[in-house]
């Protein structure tokens, strides 16, 4: 029963399943191969062996989202996120999971020791979202990112065998960048939310203001702001390059195609002279296989070195 996290909770018939492990593994399969995303979830570089439990946190993180997202009603996302959350919590007490993405989620937690924090941290991300729509410094966009962005890469690096604090703080820069990124590239997308990522001290730093950015004023003050915005994105993105030296050459590469795909949207904005508001600046699929090339292109120079 292949749906979409949203048509799925309006089946009752998807709702009621008795799921079979296979049944849920084929549908955390297809969820995440059926979903818009700037790059493939899992890339032909992952060993294959991997595939599956990609498939199956990503599925979970789908949910978390889509939960917070796509259903329309702030009252009705905070109840079927703590519903969401009692599954998650219940799978670690040892509650035998009904849903499909548990059920293909608890042997890959098993598998690799998946401690419960960096679900649980996502899922506190996505409850903020409904909550919380103005973030008036960096400290309060990055302590978002701790939560929304941050476990996802620690659980990619836990999943490939690495576990250590040196991995796991380059991870992080890295993948708060990319939530950085994601934020400035969709700014026009955030506001039909009613949500500001861009830090508002920022605003009165350069003059401008949020009635401003509501109204899709691209003023040279706006630009001042999105030009700090992208720049300390950029300098996150420098931070966590390290990283890539320090895996397996497989995921390096995986993880050089998200960090340099990131940077690359930070090129789109600054293409657009850092108008963001009157379109969303997009990494197109010929861009996205020149990314590819170059990164493969520098993991064979390095390996000949």
């Amino acid at each position: 029963m292949q749906l979409q996290p949203v048509e799925f909770l309006k089946s009752q018939e998807a709702m009621t399943k008795a799921w079979s492990t296979d049944q849920a593994l084929s549908y955390t399969h297809w969820l995440a191969t059926h979903h818009y995303e700037n790059f493939n979830v899992v890339s032909f570089l992952l060993p294959k062996h991997l595939h599956q439990d990609f498939y199956n946190v990503y599925s979970f993180c789908r949910w978390s989202d889509d939960l917070g997202d796509e259903i329309g009603d702030t009252a009705e996302s905070l109840r079927l996120l703590a519903w969401w959350r009692g599954e998650l919590r219940g799978l670690y007490q040892g509650v035998k999971p009904t849903h499909p993405v548990f059920v293909a989620l608890a042997p890959t937690i098993e598998r690799h020791k998946l401690p419960i924090d960096p679900f649980d941290n996502l899922l506190t991300a996505f409850i903020q979202d409904q909550t919380v729509t103005r973030y008036d410094d960096w400290a309060g966009v990055m302590g978002y990112c701790v939560n929304s962005a941050n476990p996802v890469g620690r659980l990619v690096l836990m999943l490939c065998g690495y576990r250590d604090e040196e991995r796991f703080r380059l991870s992080d820069a890295t993948c708060s960048a990319l939530q950085l990124a994601n934020f400035w590239q969709d700014v026009t997308v955030d506001l039909k939310k009613d949500r500001v990522y861009l830090p508002l001290h920022l605003f009165r730093k350069h003059g401008y203001t949020v009635e401003e950015l509501f109204g899709h004023r691209n003023t040279p003050a706006f630009r001042k702001v999105m030009v700090e915005a992208v720049d300390y994105a950029q300098e996150l993105f420098e931070t966590g390059l390290p990283l890539i030296g320090k895996l397996d050459r497989r995921l390096a590469l995986d993880i050089d195609l998200f960090s340099r795909g990131g940077m690359k949207v930070l090129d789109k904005i600054r293409a657009q002279d850092y108008d963001v508001l009157k379109g969303r600046p997009v990494v197109s699929k010929p861009e996205r296989a020149m990314l590819l090339l170059r990164s493969l292109l520098r993991a064979a120079v390095s390996k000949a070195a």
